[in-house]
């Protein structure tokens, strides 16, 4: 008699700097996405059926994930026990080794429910540095994970003016950018939250004296469209650069055209993190 198989809800984290994304990749490509592994790893568990991971949320090649989640289906052979949820976590997480991959949590969930679909709010958080003249001064630990925007100071406050515009519900075709799902998406969107507040650097009390400051914006919305993160960002930082006003980015959703967007003003992979999904 074959078992049933059993679905479970997993969060992940990554560092994403060496992988094309979160999504899979074909096996011909040189950069694998962080699903490859996931999926390579599961299948040492001995499934009857191959594992397939449908993940939540998708991220850009060089985008974190502090946390991610997915679904997927386990089906062992007759006679073994379902996995329990720390069985499947240490499991996984031992077949990731070395990969800047880890399991967090399982949770055993029903056959109905879609890690991408049953989701409330995706949560994303964008690491700024700013006091750098020139990349050569971002600290060593923290290349890849923030982002230091040319010229140095930035007017924070004319920022956290600009980002009250995109709170609520808005057509963002301006700031999305263009893949092969386009024609297929509305580009209506809610944001929930668009906060701007100080953050902390890591071991970043050692190196104080040197006045560099970190900023954290973050955003909150059911789902965003193709690049619409990095897009908001680099808005906001042309804000703060006093290339653009506040009243700009109002422009700019009226327009709802994405060839709109300033030109090279889209913040980078490198200081983006999926922070959590929230079910």
């Amino acid at each position: 008699m074959v078992s049933s198989p059993t679905r479970y809800l997993v969060f992940f984290q990554y560092f994403g700097t060496k992988y094309s994304g979160v999504m899979e990749t074909s096996n011909d490509q040189a950069v694998a996405g962080v699903q490859n592994y996931l999926e390579k790893a599961a299948q040492k568990l001995n499934p009857v059926v191959p594992i397939k991971f449908h993940i939540s949320s998708r991220t850009d090649t060089g985008v974190h994930a502090l946390c991610n989640s997915a679904h997927l289906d386990i089906q062992r052979a007759p006679g073994k026990p379902a996995f329990n949820e720390k069985q499947l976590v240490y499991g996984l997480n031992y077949h990731l080794k070395p990969e800047p991959i880890c399991i967090l949590n399982a949770h055993r969930v029903t056959s109905s429910f879609h890690a991408r679909f049953s989701a409330l709010s995706r949560t994303y958080v964008y690491r700024l540095l700013v006091g750098c003249a020139h990349y050569s001064e971002v600290p060593v630990f923290e290349r890849d994970l923030c982002w230091a925007p040319a010229g140095g100071c930035l007017d924070v406050p004319a920022m956290q003016d600009a980002a009250q515009f995109l709170l609520g519900t808005h057509d963002f075709s301006t700031f999305r950018s263009l893949n092969s799902e386009t024609p297929f998406q509305s580009p209506i969107r809610t944001i929930l939250q668009a906060d701007i507040r100080p953050s902390s650097g890591f071991l970043s009390h050692h190196y104080e004296h040197r006045g560099l400051e970190f900023w954290e914006l973050k955003f909150r919305s059911r789902s965003f469209l193709y690049r619409q993160v990095r897009r908001m960002v680099g808005a906001l930082v042309a804000v703060g650069q006093g290339k653009l006003t506040p009243h700009h980015i109002k422009e700019l959703l009226e327009i709802k055209d994405s060839r709109a967007f300033p030109p090279n003003a889209m913040a980078p992979p490198s200081g983006l993190f999926l922070k959590s999904v929230e079910y």
